[in-house]
């Protein structure tokens, strides 16, 4: 009805933009060097020898290059065939292999491509790509495959990113995130958010054309703001997830702190399954930080031993140990607070009491406060030292009672650490997918900021429609920036830079 009235009225702009329903086709430059019309071709699986080994081709030659190659005249689409693959000039033999032809645009790419599956031998792989390279085939550059999916419209730069994302997951919890994102359900959402924007800037651009003219729903501005506020408030929200997606998809920095000699490198040794720290009974042992990355229950932890915090040292280099000690706490997504369980029940305090006392000592009360119960647990070590009393007195508080030496105690220890890294990853799911990139962060950010400006003027009396609108079409630049409606070489270039070469 919209529509109708504003190609009456003649303002092809509010048209225009009522008609924007679907998700704006893709805007991109193209890159300094196109290489768009050529065919490319590299090896999609692993480097080394191997059983089986997928050569990609993609481009106008692909076809070409697959029948001069098997001498083979009828083809069908995506079913794979056997065949003598030849060198094109010599007619040797190369090796026997499977080939597949996926013609554009149903292929992964959206132009002609074709699979190569032969053998994984290096003589082989290496005749097989000179043999390419004659039929004018390049070889493709890094993340080259995927950036012309994009170009293509095949992926947007969210599924872009999440396909990256999955092959380099190293945990269940990282390829559960990655696969939803490649999958699109991020795509789904922000283009959900611009359909809002774009028929709430339609509405009001009709408004200001026709307004006077009584022809425009006299509500049209009230329906356009409410679409608006609830829009600000699943921005917020989407925003207020506390970096899970980000955290899951970097690794959970978690940081070992505690006096010396209380088992904290014992305790890095147990997480990470091998001896990767030196472990003495000598206090001090540790000097510098020592990182390493584990997985618990499916969440990537990047887990840093620190140096034994204590005041009572004159030696620079265990003096500067105990800052970076600090230094590594203050920046940490969690922190293990490592205590030695046979000082604490004998202490002749409360647990409370000797905690806290404890926490002053390291000079990190204050950060662990900030930081939040989810965000630290406490650890008391050295559980095999205790009599059956002192046991039951700690077994009853919020530490997790362990021994390193007899791995007693792991397993509540495991469950413990798993339920606190389930709070800060979260679980990744279709109906709530998270941030994962801060690129994304910063245009919702910027988005938010937008639609913020825009109420702002509207609250000013004497404010002017169109300038205001001019806000919601900058959110709507914002978003179209994170799926790459909006996008540049650069951004490009930094996204498809990581990318494997073949994919």
């Amino acid at each position: 009805m919209l529509f109708r009235k504003c190609l009456l009225h003649g303002s092809f702009r509010s048209a225009r933009i009522v008609a924007s329903r679907e998700p704006m086709r893709y805007h991109v430059n193209c890159p300094s060097s196109d290489r768009r019309g050529t065919t490319i071709c590299a090896l999609s699986s692993g480097h080394g020898k191997c059983g089986v080994a997928v050569v990609r081709v993609s481009g106008s030659r692909s076809l070409e290059a697959l029948k001069k190659m098997t001498n083979i005249s009828k083809l069908e689409p995506r079913r794979a065939f056997l065949r003598k693959i030849h060198d094109p000039e010599t007619k040797e033999v190369i090796d026997n292999g499977l080939c597949l032809w996926f013609p554009g645009p149903h292929s992964f790419t959206g132009e002609d491509s074709v699979e190569f599956h032969v053998h994984g031998g290096p003589a082989i792989l290496t005749r097989l790509m000179q043999a390419l390279s004659r039929l004018q085939v390049h070889p493709a550059l890094p993340g080259e495959f995927t950036r012309r999916a994009f170009y293509n419209n095949k992926l947007d730069l969210t599924e872009v990113e999440g396909l990256a994302d999955l092959i380099e997951a190293e945990t269940e919890c990282q390829r559960k995130q990655a696969l939803l994102q490649a999958d699109g359900v991020l795509r789904k959402l922000y283009d959900s958010w611009r359909k809002v924007l774009s028929e709430s800037v339609a509405s009001l651009e009709a408004y200001i054309d026709f307004g006077e003219e009584e022809n425009i729903e006299s509500d049209v501005v009230q329906n356009a703001h409410r679409a608006l506020r609830k829009l600000m408030r699943d921005v917020e929200e989407h925003l207020a997830d506390g970096r899970r997606g980000e955290i899951l998809r970097s690794g959970v920095r978690t940081v070992i702190v505690g006096e010396p000699n209380v088992g904290k490198s014992s305790l890095l040794n147990h997480l990470v399954q091998r001896n990767a720290a030196i472990v003495t009974p000598v206090a001090g042992t540790t000097r510098d930080v020592i990182e390493l990355t584990a997985n618990i229950s499916g969440y990537p932890v990047l887990i840093a031993d620190t140096a034994g915090i204590t005041e009572d040292t004159e030696d620079i280099v265990e003096v500067e140990g105990v800052r970076r000690a600090r230094s590594h706490a203050e920046n940490a997504d969690f922190v293990i607070v490592v205590v030695d369980a046979l000082k604490c029940a004998t202490s002749g305090m409360t647990y409370q009491d000797y905690i806290r006392g404890y926490l002053l000592s390291l000079g990190i009360h204050e950060l662990l406060a900030k930081l939040g119960k989810e965000r630290f647990i406490v650890i008391a070590n050295k559980k095999d030292l205790l009599k059956e009393e002192e046991e039951w007195r700690l077994g009853d508080t919020e530490a997790v009672l362990v021994s390193c030496k007899t791995e007693d105690g792991f397993r509540d220890l495991l469950r413990s650490l798993t339920d606190c890294f389930g709070n800060i990853c979260g679980n990744p799911s279709a109906e709530s997918p998270t941030i994962s990139q801060a690129r994304h962060r910063n245009h919702l950010s910027q988005c938010l900021r937008h639609l913020q400006n825009y109420f702002e003027l509207c609250a000013n009396e004497q404010h002017d429609v169109a300038i205001a609108a001019e806000e919601i079409h900058k959110a709507m630049r914002e978003l179209g920036r994170i799926t790459g409606h909006v996008s540049t070489n650069e951004i490009l270039d930094i996204i498809f830079k990581n990318f494997c070469i073949g994919k």
